[in-house]
């Protein structure tokens, strides 16, 4: 059993969204995460899924996409998005796919793992913070409290390992603490999985490495060419 991960799919199961706007990297992208997808994860593999799975805006319109990721190799494990508009209750998504977790203020048990996240937002920064932002944020911090609070509930021996999703880096650019990563090492996570970010500046910008005790992981699907990235055997 291994752990991958990818995120930032940008799914557009209808084909009225192309990627390919964004950069030549972008041609075909849908096809290249499945060929690599294909060639190392199994039935018996995890994925994680941080956010922006498709472009779709009602449930209904996400389907086709979420099915085809059903079909794939795996288990996924998928958090919202800024994009993700289609998002639905949690309890009918989750009773919908037999091989798609949906978390939001709940988290998972994946063989010897717990995994848990949120959203999350932009942390505050002296370039764009609004009092609207800091609204979403604090909220957006309390999810992902609830999220942990919910693993420790089924964290039943010491050295099980908790992976968190966020879908935004929990830092700003200037890779300053913030309450989420306060709050990821309060809850001693283990690895913090995330992506939104697009392009070098924004890559180089960004937590990734071990910090503080906790490994730090940048999934966005251009960041790692479109092959899932390992996150544990």
């Amino acid at each position: 059993m291994s752990i991958y991960a990818i995120g930032d799919l940008h799914l557009s199961g209808d084909g009225s969204k192309p990627m390919d706007v964004f950069g030549d990297q972008w041609i075909n992208h849908k096809n290249q995460i499945e060929e690599n997808w294909l060639q190392k994860i199994t039935a018996e593999d995890a994925v994680l899924i941080p956010g922006d799975i498709s472009w779709a805006m009602k449930f209904y319109d996400v389907v086709e996409d979420l099915a085809w990721l059903e079909e794939l190799p795996g288990h996924k494990y998928i958090i919202r998005g800024n994009h993700d508009y289609w998002w639905s209750s949690i309890s009918k998504m989750n009773s919908q796919f037999k091989k798609i977790s949906f978390i939001q203020n709940n988290s998972f048990v994946y063989k010897d793992i717990i995994i848990a996240g949120t959203r999350g937002w932009i942390s505050p920064n002296d370039r764009s913070f609004t009092a609207q932002d800091q609204k979403i944020y604090l909220r957006e911090v309390e999810r992902l409290k609830r999220s942990l609070l919910n693993a420790e509930k089924q964290k039943e021996e010491l050295e099980q390992m908790i992976i968190v999703m966020l879908h935004y880096p929990p830092t700003n650019d200037k890779k300053e603490p913030s309450l989420f990563t306060e709050t990821l090492e309060e809850f001693g996570v283990d690895c913090v999985v995330y992506g939104h970010l697009h392009g070098k500046e924004s890559f180089d910008a960004s937590y990734k490495g071990k910090i503080n005790g906790r490994e730090y992981i940048l999934a966005s699907s251009d960041y790692i060419d479109f092959d899932p990235i390992l996150i544990k055997k």
